[in-house]
């Protein structure tokens, strides 16, 4: 138990920074993912103006 203390300690913080900067990416990839299934739509549209 008293060597894991340490290992937490030293790993915690590179871990809580890892999930946050993922939580904030997942966001943006849905976005850029959203994107690309509406570009063939908009292609279409614009071709038809």
């Amino acid at each position: 138990m008293e060597q894991i203390i340490p290992i937490i300690s030293e790993v915690g913080f590179p871990i809580a920074v890892t999930l946050f900067l993922l939580y904030r990416i997942e966001a943006k990839l849905d976005l850029v993912v959203e994107s690309i299934q509406n570009l063939p739509d908009r292609m279409k549209e614009r071709q038809a103006s």
